[in-house]
């Protein structure tokens, strides 16, 4: 069953990925990367994983040690909720880099490779985006009225 959830979880995070990089002018793919929901699938994975093992990863996770979290990931169970857990955050952080990038007007030849590399190495592909946001400035929003009674 691990090795099941292992391979799914990068598969239900793959067509956020494709729509984001592959069709990112397409009228449904901001409407689904709207979501934030679009993350639920892997967490729902990675929940299944923790869960039962709740009682060796608290532990594990509230006062870490490299050879506690090197023990709990040692074990086809850990690597698997290590790998959803990788996998959501960093869907939910290409998510955003792509919003963002939409909102500054960013060119597509620019934020591809950059989605590409947050795929494979997220802290680092995030790194790069947040470098190379600085050269378009966000876009400034006219502020909602809001009326008191």
């Amino acid at each position: 069953m691990t090795g099941f959830l292992f391979e799914l979880t990068f598969l239900l995070a793959a067509p956020f990925w494709a729509l984001m990089i592959v069709l990112p002018g397409w009228s449904w793919t901001r409407r689904i990367i709207a979501s934030p929901l679009i993350v639920l699938p892997v967490l729902v994975i990675y929940a299944a994983l923790v869960i039962p093992a709740f009682g060796e990863v608290l532990p594990a996770v509230a006062n870490p040690t490299l050879g506690g979290v090197r023990d709990l990931l040692g074990t086809s169970d850990g690597a698997a909720a290590g790998w959803a857990h990788m996998i959501g955050f960093d869907l939910f952080v290409g998510r955003w880099i792509w919003l963002d990038a939409r909102d500054r007007g960013i060119p597509h030849l620019v934020l591809a490779p950059i989605l590409l590399l947050t795929i494979l190495l997220g802290p680092i592909g995030l790194g790069v985006y947040l470098a190379a946001r600085t050269r378009w400035p966000a876009v400034s929003r006219p502020a909602v009225a809001t009326s008191r009674t």
